[in-house]
């Protein structure tokens, strides 16, 4: 812990975030440091609500830099251009001090001009405007707890029409036992769910965004931009469903009583349009009042469930028992408690996918997580509670009016016999009531099996039950009304998709979404126009399920990843469970409509592969990318314990770029054939001292990848700081990669201005391709006629923030190139590396229409055979060429004028020292390594001449070609300077005009024409 020493002072109060001025002040004139000023305390800024008890310098007894644990240095900012409160940097804990004007200020610390004022600064400025006199206070937004904003709201959205008009109808079919097997193979699909919620809702802060935010936060923003979508979509349809659902109950009463309003289906149309404008005020009007309307709804739903349950314990009416029901009797239970399939709908899974959509709506309360006070809690706590009195009210629903009412009745009055009649059939017979007629004709209108209305029949008050229906249809809808925009709100402002940014602004204390809410009613109404749902509903459950299945994804993948982030509180889930949850949702989206689920999915493939192609800048800390990191540390891992094989060899190249945008054709190149292929790592060293460099470092590392990023470079970045390029080179030839991906050959460009170039960077080049050999790597030098470093034309300036943007320079690697040729020179057995390259290059569409031509030395008098054994090796490498040239004449005598250009460009480093012993050579040399002694002139003669003949040779017959590879010369180590061996590689590349690749393997295969 940084500390320094403090005379006593009185405890003083700040604020919990310290800034380094008020830590360090120190005066002038010999005071001590940290000795305050006249009318100045430790406390530069107000306290706040947080740490307003924290003392400023006796934190431990002395003072220090070191701030203790707060809340606010963990919490991101609020609002767009609030500053992000931080703890002191690493840098602010360790650099030197600095005293400047009377205070001590750590290097790293001090502010540039037109720098952002610092955190302390800016919430004293804050604190000072809220206190100015009249200025008016923002109002704390609505927020609801667990059992008004999610509890009642997620039992009002899972309570549907089907709860009062299908129900019944399935316990007849099914019977009890099955009915309530259906009702709990269904509940347990929702409660997995709803235990997935709970977990993902309480790993971290949830914000507003509801489903959308839980998904895209754990699996990303492309599978968590579709669903919100869709389930946006979703849910405004949901809206136009729920209504025509109120809308045809209202029909049916207008045309029991001869009051149609137009006719039956307009009527539906005009009764739809008018209630949804009103439950669109009631969600304008704020969620304040639409949770009341929903405590309203949820009032007379209890009511109306009351009213049932009364009366089924009333004793039955003749006219009532003529319609079935005859209160509670052991034998009707008996006979409904196993199932009766009847008409087409009658089986099991036909009786479960009418049952199903009655259980969904688990979701209403987690989509207005931006308005709960504490989601964490009330998420979990709401929904599970939810679906258990949910279930609860199905189970004894069943069970009730499966107790009370037969099957078939007549409801005729004149149906009634006396008990123990003959030709009486059926169970009625024992109660005094004979409906064999209409049983055995089937034409029964009443009993659980034909009336949709037996709740309504059974129940105390009828028309109580029929308010029941409008309250489950209406605050549906109206959950659906509000959810859609929340969900589609935070879609909006995450700017994954085109165009529907305006949609994302918020109005008022709630930041209420008015836009979305008007999009979804104009979506509403034109599918309330539309009047006929059937063949939209079974998309929409779908879609539902959708939402389902991946949310318990999310739970499943964020818990096998084992990432260290996934921390949720609530601790009763399981990850087996969930992956189990979301199988079962796929399975019974097929249960329900098979053609439905097939949309559903394409329409989620669609967007996933939208956003995929779009790969938007956003990082949430996926599980996706956590199990992207398992996965690839797993692999690598797996590798090292694999052995190398030739036929797995890949070229993993190091290369030497400096910084990657200084150099864009050496990257192009090496980009173009190590993509999606092998592993390409750009390598920069930062010369001068490590103090200095360390902060250029981190600050372009960044910059750099996003470069590389943008020009769709598959490639890391790495960099070291060192006391010069060859060290430096040392370190990342040693230490890059990892395991077995390890680069392997060492791509560099050429030094074109090594003749004006101080020795020691001569020096420092040519031991760089020697270290490169001592380490068992191959080496690729690249010349290029323009040259490659681009740093000039960049103004040799690099900003780290504008790096990406700047305008990428064009390369001849870019361009097509046509019908062309790639020469290949394999003029020595590196181990194939030398024909390995240009093949690689040219499986790729833009140097694929180029014809590869090998060239190989050889006699005259044996060209033929020469030619035909190359020929035969070839083929056995199976690269494909064909065309192979002998080079009879490589042996030749160079033209004098070119031996003369030879000798005048290695004259300024001869050493002239007339061949003289070792001894004395050596001794002249001292201080001069690089220099050139007659005897190593004379000595390396022929590979002198060879270089310039093979120089004659590329200007014959490569002058018009895309691209040269060629096999270099190799200077021995210690005996031959590095001038000379850059005089052979510039006499052997000079005057060409494509680019030309030196490449020289490590002497180790590289090809194979074994299979094993």
């Amino acid at each position: 812990m940084a500390e320094l020493p403090i005379p006593d002072l009185p405890p003083a109060r700040c604020s919990g975030r310290f800034t380094i001025s008020t830590l360090l002040g120190m005066e002038e004139g010999g005071r001590g440091p940290y000795t305050p000023t006249e009318g100045s305390s430790c406390d530069s800024v107000q306290p706040t609500h947080l740490s307003s008890s924290t003392l400023c310098t006796r934190t431990f007894g002395y003072n220090t830099v070191d701030v203790v644990p707060a809340y606010e240095h963990y919490a991101d900012s609020k609002g767009v251009g609030e500053p992000r409160k931080g703890r002191p940097s690493l840098a602010d804990l360790h650099s030197i001090l600095k005293v400047t004007e009377g205070l001590a200020v750590p290097t790293a610390s001090l502010a540039s001009p037109g720098h952002a004022a610092g955190p302390c600064e800016v919430s004293a400025g804050l604190e000072e405007a809220e206190g100015e006199p009249g200025r008016d206070s923002v109002p704390e937004p609505v927020r609801f707890g667990w059992v008004k904003g999610v509890m009642i709201r997620c039992m009002l959205n899972i309570w549907g029409v089907i709860l009062y008009l299908r129900l019944p109808w399935i316990t007849a079919q099914a019977g009890i036992a099955l009915t309530w097997l259906i009702i709990l193979m269904s509940v347990t699909v929702t409660t997995i769910t709803g235990l997935s919620i709970s977990a993902i809702s309480t790993n971290g802060k949830v914000k507003s965004g509801g489903t959308y935010f839980l998904i895209s936060r754990s699996l990303g923003p492309e599978l968590g931009g579709s669903i919100g979508l869709i389930f946006a979509f979703a849910n405004a349809v949901a809206v136009a469903m729920h209504t025509v659902g109120f809308a045809e109950t209202v029909r049916d009463l207008l045309q029991e009583h001869n009051s149609l309003i137009v006719d039956p289906t307009n009527d539906i149309r005009i009764i739809g349009v008018i209630t949804v404008t009103v439950l669109l005020g009631i969600s304008l009007a704020g969620m304040e009042w639409e949770a009341k309307a929903q405590i309203l709804f949820f009032l007379v739903i209890l009511v109306s469930f009351i009213n049932y349950l009364v009366g089924t314990v009333i004793p039955a009416t003749a006219e009532k028992q003529a319609k079935g029901f005859f209160s509670y009797r052991a034998d009707i239970f008996a006979q409904n408690f196993v199932p009766n399939w009847r008409g087409p709908e009658g089986s099991f899974f036909g009786l479960f996918s009418i049952f199903f959509p009655s259980a969904t709506g688990i979701l209403a309360g987690a989509n207005i997580s931006g308005d709960l006070k504490d989601p964490a809690v009330a998420i979990p706590k709401g929904t599970l509670m939810a679906i258990f009195w949910t279930t609860m009210s199905y189970l004894v629903l069943s069970a009730t009016i499966g107790a009370c009412v037969v099957r078939d009745a007549s409801g005729s009055l004149n149906d009634s016999v006396a008990v123990g009649s003959l030709g009486c059939e059926g169970l009625a017979c024992s109660f005094g009531w004979n409906f064999t007629a209409c049983t055995q004709q089937r034409s029964c209108r009443y009993g659980l099996s034909n009336y949709y209305q037996s709740m309504s029949m059974v129940s105390g008050f009828g028309p109580l039950i029929t308010a029941g229906i409008f309250g489950a249809t209406l605050s549906s809808a109206l959950a659906c009304l509000v959810s859609a925009p929340k969900v589609f709100q935070c879609l909006c402002k995450d700017q994954l998709y085109p165009l529907i940014g305006f949609f994302g602004k918020g109005y008022g204390r709630n930041s209420e979404p008015i836009r979305g809410y008007m999009l979804t009613y104009v979506i509403a109404v034109g599918f309330i126009l539309i009047a006929e749902l059937n063949a939209i509903a079974p998309i929409i459950s779908n879609f539902f399920l959708c939402s389902y299945a991946l949310i318990n994804f999310s739970c499943f993948h964020a818990s096998i990843t084992n990432s260290p982030g996934w921390r949720p509180s609530f601790r009763y889930y399981s990850k087996w469970a969930a992956l189990f949850g979301a199988a079962v949702s796929v399975v019974i989206m097929f249960l329900l409509t098979w053609w439905a689920a097939l949309i559903a999915f394409g329409i989620v493939l669609f967007l996933l592969g939208y956003v995929l192609y779009k790969k938007p800048d956003v990082n949430w800390g996926s599980s996706m990318q956590a199990s992207s990191y398992n996965m690839a540390l797993n692999y690598s891992v797996g590798l090292s314990e694999v052995d190398e094989h030739i036929k797995n060899y890949r070229p993993q190249c190091l290369v030497l770029t400096g910084p990657p945008n200084f150099r864009p054709a050496l990257v192009d190149f090496v980009g173009t054939f190590t993509k999606n292929l092998s592993l390409m790592l750009c390598g920069n060293v930062l010369i001068g001292p490590q103090k200095q460099k360390m902060p250029e470092s981190r600050l372009m590392a960044d910059g750099h990848t996003k470069w590389l990023m943008k020009r769709k470079i598959k490639a890391f970045y790495t960099d070291v700081v060192a006391e010069d390029l060859r060290s430096g080179v040392q370190m990342l030839i040693q230490a890059a990669g990892l395991g077995k991906m390890r680069p392997n050959i060492l791509v560099l460009g050429y030094k074109r201005d090594w003749r004006t170039a101080s020795p020691q960077s001569l020096e420092d080049y040519v031991g760089i391709l020697h270290d490169a050999f001592d380490f068992k790597y191959g080496v690729c030098l690249m010349r290029m006629k323009e040259g490659l470093n681009v740093s000039r034309v960049l103004q040799a300036h690099v900003d780290p923030t504008t790096l990406a943007s700047e305008q990428q320079a064009s390369t001849i690697f870019q361009n097509k190139q046509g019908k062309k040729t790639i020469d290949i020179y394999w003029l020595f057995d590196d181990g194939g590396l030398t024909l390995l390259i240009p093949y690689l290059l040219g499986r790729k569409k833009r140097w694929g229409k180029c014809k590869i031509r090998v060239f190989v030395g050889g006699q005259i008098n044996r060209m033929d055979e020469e030619r035909k054994a190359i020929v035969s090796l070839l083929s056995k490498f199976r690269l494909g060429f064909h065309e192979v040239h002998i080079l009879p004449d490589i042996n030749q005598k160079p033209r004098p004028e070119h031996i003369k250009r030879f000798d005048d460009l290695i004259a300024p480093f001869r050493l002239n020292d007339g061949f003289k012993d070792e001894a004395t050579v050596n001794e002249m040399r001292q201080g001069c390594p690089w220099k050139i002694s007659d005897e190593e002139v004379d000595k390396n003669r022929a590979k002198s001449l060879r270089q310039v003949r093979l120089n004659e040779i590329l200007l014959d017959y490569s002058r018009d070609a895309a691209l040269i590879a060629i096999t270099p010369p190799i200077g021995r180590k210690g005996r031959c300077p590095s001038s000379l061996y850059m005089a052979w590689l510039e006499t052997l590349s000079q005057d060409l005009r494509p680019p030309i690749i030196l490449t020289r393997g490590n002497q180790e295969n590289v090809l194979t024409f074994y299979c094993q």
